[in-house]
């Protein structure tokens, strides 16, 4: 059975039994890194037929591992239409702007919104083009600045170096100022003084090291200097100091990195940051309720990965949590207002498919999470 098929309902038809609280036998799963087989004991509580993990789990198993964290991942409800590439932005309504991205290789311009209190997703408003590989910030003032991409056009790249802005109130797009270099796969950074900082990305085969930074009140980018390595598909996430932690991305070559740097703004320099355990590309790295950055999936390379590692700031290191449900890239992690972070779409299988499951993560462990069984082939049970 496809595992991207199956994720794409977010519902688990394991069995149709009903139990109450009882211990089932220990559940052999693959692991993704060692290429062996552990055994996670759990136990089950259905009401419906949903598989559900009541804590405590063994330690060294979804959780309680030393450096390993105790959080987990639950399923949610389903994107009105599966795609990657896209992005996902936390309103001050609490919702979550999903926009752009590609199914099956064909960009859209469509967007939806993801209500955490039903866990459900409704269409809105269309960008005024298509796009994947663009940028989603939250400004200041609550809307929604979306920057570059790109789409195929007669089976040519096309970048983009034009920008918009989505109103939340009007539920509509409309037109701002364009960039100074057309990019995509980049990122965009809400700094501290409000402005927004863009870096690297690609344009069609060259990795751009070149930076730009964006003014809300003018609604113009201006030329800022430019990164220590150029590169694209890496994330940038804004640290409660004011740097931004940059990670990962592919370099000249192709090859994903494991390495790691911040940027400050004040002095508009970068300096080293360390290394991920895994490289990474098309990864997420969300800033957590509690100050760690929790980097989760992408692609290392060879193979999508499901593992997740948090890096804390204070001790400027990396260590590994609980992986997600399956393997994920291009994927989208949006911190939600009760700390919890929503894992939305992206692929990470063989077949390539675009997947409309989503999950959470919770730095807590308090979560109920799912066990891995015949709905969830490309789960690894202990996924580090």
């Amino acid at each position: 059975m496809n595992a991207s098929r199956v994720l794409s309902t977010a519902v688990l038809r394991y069995t149709t039994r009903v139990l109450d609280s009882v211990p089932i036998s220990p559940i052999s799963c693959a692991t993704e890194d060692l290429g062996s087989y552990r055994v996670c004991p759990v136990f089950v509580r259905l009401a419906v037929p949903l598989i559900i993990v009541v804590a405590p789990m063994a330690a060294g198993c979804g959780g309680g591992g030393p450096g390993r964290g105790g959080g987990v991942f639950v399923p949610t409800g389903s994107m009105t239409a599966a795609r990657d590439g896209h992005t996902a932005t936390l309103l001050p309504n609490g919702t979550v702007l999903v926009a752009g991205g590609a199914s099956s290789g064909t960009a859209l311009a469509s967007a939806e919104l993801y209500d955490p209190a039903t866990g459900t997703f409704t269409a809105t408003g269309s960008m005024s083009v298509t796009r994947m590989g663009h940028t989603a910030t939250l400004l200041p003032n609550g809307k929604v600045l979306i920057a570059g991409g790109d789409y195929l056009r007669g089976g040519v790249e096309e970048v983009l170096v034009g920008a918009e802005l989505y109103d939340s109130a009007a539920g509509a797009f409309t037109a701002t100022g364009s960039m100074t270099v057309a990019r995509d796969d980049h990122t965009a950074t809400l700094l501290s003084n409000g402005t927004v900082f863009i870096a690297g990305g690609g344009n069609r085969n060259a990795a751009l090291t070149s930076t730009e930074v964006y003014d809300p009140a003018a609604g113009i980018f201006t030329a800022n200097g430019s990164m220590s390595v150029g590169g694209e598909l890496h994330t940038a996430t804004l640290l409660p100091n004011g740097t931004v932690l940059v990670t990962g991305g592919f370099v000249g070559g192709g090859f994903p990195l494991a390495n790691a740097e911040l940027y400050d703004p004040v002095l508009g320099a970068f300096a080293g940051a360390g290394s991920m355990s895994v490289a990474r590309v098309e990864h997420t790295a969300t800033l957590s309720s509690n100050g760690t950055v929790l980097i989760a999936g992408g692609y290392d390379g060879t193979n999508g990965v499901a593992s997740a590692e948090l890096y804390d700031p204070a001790a400027g290191t990396f260590t590994r949590t609980a992986g997600m449900s399956m393997r994920r890239r291009h994927h989208t992690a949006t911190p939600l207002d009760n700390g919890t972070v929503l894992i939305a779409g992206g692929y990470g299988g063989s077949d390539g498919f675009s997947l409309a499951s989503a999950e959470l993560y919770d730095p807590t462990g308090t979560l109920a999470a799912t066990v891995c069984g015949e709905a969830r082939i490309e789960r690894p049970c202990c996924p580090w």
